[in-house]
């Protein structure tokens, strides 16, 4: 269960041993970073998929200041080095990139250095950990509320995305090689069903013909790319609303979170992530597929914080392919939901059994959803292409 204190502050109950031993450990992490104060508490935090997240309390000189800490999942980001390495460059870059009057603790994650300079350490179980300065006076949300957060939020990114357009340097490290290679996804699932090592390929037929009925047109972004149609990006890859940060007071999306997947790629893998999860109301695991409905005028909203952060940077074959960005990664998930279902959930957390597969079928509804709106979504792109009304 969660306990929500403006929103952003998901404070989570510790349901197991492993929890309660992790939160152990806690103490004596904070210590090896480069922070002048004392440690007063820490709690389990937040609702993210892949890491251990937790919220911790420290007090300098009697006050309290927050900082958030993060045992990083190995298995999934098996060079933390090299994930540390992006973030900080990326952190410094946009840094440099906010106005001079401009709060870059609030605008920025800021990374806290370890004691021997590193951004990370490794603990004595093989662990690594990470530490952020916790954002003050902000807020998340799971869910989008109103047309106005979908422009915020999409704006925030596309800022995001504007500030990394001239980084310097050697091309950023691809912490998951592949990440966004759909047809690589395809074949991945079609192996996953040859082998179906946990018997559950039969009450899952309907899904995968959905998914292998649009094996053809998967491959068309990292083919463009590849034939120098689309230029290579820094982007996020994992635009969910909640990993924007929101001012309370304006409601102004201030700060893009969760970097660990921060590597080249299109900007269509953002700006698809962002329909995918901002368009609609219903939560990723719905099961009553009559819920989940991608509503027009939040896509709308989107595409318009979008390129009013952009545009100025934006190609006209990127901006043409933004409403097909939408469908693709939509598919892609539910296809990265499906396989990790056929393989036994390795990947995912999961919080009960079918939990994957549930997921899947809300994902590939949206595609539908997004299917049939097609050629609005197109006009509606082409109008702003060709007008640049962004505002």
């Amino acid at each position: 269960m969660f306990h929500y204190v403006n929103q952003q502050d998901a404070y989570i109950e510790m349901s197991s041993t492993q929890d309660r031993l992790l939160v152990d450990r806690v103490p004596g992490v904070v210590a090896q970073f480069r922070i002048p104060a004392d440690f007063v508490s820490g709690v389990p935090y937040g609702n993210g998929h892949i890491n251990d997240t937790f919220a911790v309390t420290m007090s300098q000189g009697g006050t309290p200041v927050r900082y958030i800490v993060q045992r990083i999942n190995k298995r999934v980001f098996q060079r933390p080095d090299h994930l540390m390495g992006n973030i900080l460059r990326v952190t410094e870059a946009a840094r440099e990139a906010l106005p001079v009057e401009g709060d870059c603790t609030r605008r920025n994650l800021t990374v806290i250095p370890a004691r021997d300079g590193l951004p990370y350490i490794c603990d004595a179980d093989g662990d690594y950990w990470r530490v952020y300065v916790f954002v003050e006076q902000s807020c998340s949300y799971d869910e989008v509320a109103t047309p106005a957060q979908a422009f915020q939020a999409a704006r925030a990114f596309g800022r995001f995305q504007c500030a990394l357009a001239d980084l310097g340097g050697p091309r950023l490290h691809e912490v998951i090689p592949g990440f966004h290679d759909t047809p690589m996804r395809i074949a991945a699932l079609e192996m996953a069903l040859a082998e179906d090592l946990h018997g559950r390929a039969a009450a899952c037929r309907a899904e995968v013909d959905f998914a292998l009925s649009r094996k053809e047109e998967a491959g068309l972004l990292i083919g463009m790319l590849a034939d120098g149609s689309l230029p290579e990006r820094i982007t996020h890859n994992d635009t969910k609303l909640n990993n924007v940060l929101f001012d309370q007071s304006s409601g102004e999306g201030i700060c893009v979170i969760d970097l660990d997947t921060v590597m080249p790629g299109l900007v269509h893998y953002d700006f698809g992530d962002m329909v995918r999860t901002a368009t609609s109301t219903a939560a990723e695991d719905e099961t009553d597929l009559s819920k989940v409905v991608v509503q027009f005028d939040l896509f709308e909203a989107l595409l318009r914080g979008y390129l009013d952060a952009t545009d100025g940077f934006l190609t006209p074959a990127e901006k043409a392919l933004l409403p097909f960005s939408g469908k693709l990664i939509t598919l892609e998930t539910g296809v990265r939901f499906l396989t990790d279902h056929l393989q036994g959930d390795t990947y995912f957390k999961t919080k009960r059994l079918g939990h994957n597969l549930d997921r899947c079928r809300n994902q590939f509804q949206r595609v539908r959803s997004i299917e049939s709106q097609y050629d609005k979504m197109q006009a509606l792109c082409g109008q702003h292409a060709t007008t640049g009304q962004n505002q």
